[in-house]
């Protein structure tokens, strides 16, 4: 009986032994003998390509199939494949053009994109028909990309004897239907897609076939100027407009702020502390364009003394820079989406995520480059601005998601005070900010707000510009999933006592003004909502339920129509709660 990790991560097509999910994935798959497709959904950094290779060699050895194409995202992910495939004795073609027709007599089979199919589904066509075809479909999601895409792909393939599909994110953001993938309907009628094998990333956690990863939110005030002069300013993490959130986040990835600066400053910190550990650590920048990309990576050469490898998706020598970098022990890489799917950097083990992208596919996949294990205890960190669309994908990092081809609208705000105050604002973008090339982003600035780990949430109690935000910076970068979530809590707690020893000794502010009381009822607002948030991750409550277990304890309405006294003895008692 193999041990759920065993082997330790080999290289891609290398282990001579199966972990215990590729040996129970290959016995499902041939549970029906004549099975024709057969969808494998798992984590990034689980084993998929030694998985499909192993497939390959036994339908080759028992005479199921004579041919063997892939078809995979990226022309960088072509020689990856075909070099993996070569270590298990298969011979690919990574070379294959749609002028050829036809592979050469040596080869086993090709390896083609789905760009290359879609171009002439026609040539791919002859080659499915000329031969038993077992037709492996990497990352299968992007055969649903373009309608133009999808219909090639079902063209080229459909005479295949067999299909393996295979997706560390076997879903999209869209609905448009993945190729040979099968739509079942749930309780409700919508049609979800089916998976035959499935190991999700928290099974994976537990194996210790992939690293815990660590969410280093960072929050800040952010200024910009609209196109009438007038100045705004907003907070990130506080309860902002989704216009508003969308300019303030924007703001924080200006490299000419202060915001990104301090952040690659505190990763490179946190990078360090890693190599201590793990003298090959290496970080990664995933940037929104080519513009910022350089900006970033001149911000990192001035904190590091060293020029970052920088990876632009139209340069082509981009494949070999990203081999050069996960062969070398350079500190930092700096890409512009490129090196979001598919690319195997093993030795990653910080990130920034400095785009504006927010899909669940683009952040699952991005996630995905950092969470790749070679030995137990390797722990990652991922830097991320403090917007409540990437901290929930942060809490759901192991939610198992489908595809679905039909969507429906749903409230999931629930019955909470302040979120039904929340649904009750104007939440539409002023003519200022709706005007694009208006915009000008006048300052930002960063500070640590929390650290994400396991849908549970740490560090909030934390003063900014302090050795606190130091303490989560400087975990070690060796540890096991269950000793993290231990020396979180340690440090949480440590932080806590901290906290209460300063305010005993520091006194409160002194003024003979007193505050706007619209000012007052806000700022209480958002603390008081604030702990609700902690205290209900702490207990599994939802926050509605918090939120009427203060009503019941300390009387008054709702929090929208609260006063100032009735909000503050709310929070009095959460402190004591949380502290506790």
């Amino acid at each position: 009986m193999l041990s759920p990790s065993f082997p330790q991560r080999a290289p891609w097509g290398t282990a001579d032994r199966l972990r215990a999910w590729q040996r129970e994935a290959l016995e499902e798959y041939f549970r029906i003998p004549e099975r024709r497709d057969f969808l494998v959904a798992a984590t990034p950094g689980a084993g998929k390509t030694t998985f499909a290779l192993t497939l390959a060699v036994e339908l080759l050895r028992t005479n199921e199939i004579d041919r063997v194409i892939v078809v995979a995202p990226t022309e960088h992910l072509k020689t990856q494949w075909a070099d993996a495939a070569a270590r298990v004795h298969i011979r690919l073609d990574p070379r294959f053009r749609n002028s050829d027709w036809a592979p050469s007599r040596q080869y086993h089979g090709v390896v083609v994109t789905y760009a290359q199919v879609a171009a002439k589904s026609s040539v791919h066509k002859h080659l499915t028909e000329d031969a038993r075809t077992l037709v492996i479909l990497d990352e299968v999601h992007h055969g649903g990309d373009a309608l133009s895409w999808g219909d090639a792909i079902r063209d080229a393939y459909g005479p295949a004897k067999r299909r393996l599909l295979l997706s560390g994110t076997p879903f999209r953001s869209d609905t448009a239907p993945i190729p040979f993938v099968e739509y079942l309907p749930d309780e409700s009628g919508a049609r979800i897609s089916s998976t035959d094998y499935a190991y999700g990333y928290g099974r994976a956690l537990q194996d210790g076939v992939v690293r815990p990863v660590l969410f280093h939110m960072y929050a800040g005030k952010m200024r910009w100027r609209t196109s009438a002069g007038d100045e705004l300013e907003a907070h990130l993490g506080q309860d902002n407009t989704k216009d508003v959130t969308s300019q303030a986040w924007r703001t924080a990835l200006d490299p000419e702020g202060e915001w990104m600066p301090a952040v690659l400053s505190a990763a490179d910190r946190r990078l360090t502390e890693i190599r201590h550990h793990v003298p090959d650590a290496g970080g990664l920048v995933l940037a929104t364009d080519q513009t910022v990309a350089r900006a970033y990576a001149k911000i990192l050469h001035s904190l590091t003394g060293q020029r970052p490898t920088v990876v632009l998706s139209d340069d082509a020598t981009a494949s070999e820079r990203i081999e050069k970098f996960s062969a070398s022990g350079d500190r930092w890489m700096v890409a512009v989406r490129m090196v979001s799917e598919g690319v195997d950097v093993p030795r990653l083990a910080v990130g920034v995520y400095a785009t504006s992208s927010s899909t669940p596919l683009f952040f699952a996949q991005a996630i995905g480059r950092f969470v790749r294990a070679r030995r137990r205890g390797e722990a990652a960190s991922v830097f991320l601005p403090n917007v409540p669309v990437l901290m929930k994908l942060a809490n759901e990092l192991e939610r198992q998601r489908d595809h679905a081809l039909d969507r429906q609208s749903k409230d999931d705000d629930g019955l909470e005070d302040s979120l039904l105050e929340s649904a009750n604002r104007e939440d539409e973008a002023s003519d200022a900010l709706t005007q694009e090339f208006s915009y000008q982003a006048i300052s930002s600035l960063a500070h640590f707000d929390r650290v994400v780990f396991d849908g549970k949430e740490f560090g909030q109690l934390a003063e900014p510009g302090t050795p606190e935000e130091e303490e989560f910076i400087g975990i070690p970068g060796l540890l096991e999933p269950e000793h993290v979530h231990e020396l979180l809590m340690q440090r949480q707690s440590r932080q806590s006592r901290l906290r209460e020893a300063r305010e005993a000794v520091t006194p409160a502010p002194t003024t003979t003004l007193p505050e706007p009381l619209h000012r007052t009822l806000r700022e209480q607002r958002q603390l008081l909502n604030s702990l609700v948030g902690v205290y209900a991750r702490q207990t599994g409550d939802p926050h509605g339920a918090v939120h009427a277990e203060l009503r019941r304890l300390c009387g008054g309405p709702a929090v929208a129509q609260a006063t100032v006294t009735q909000l503050q003895s709310r929070i009095d008692l959460l402190r004591r709660r949380v502290r506790s």
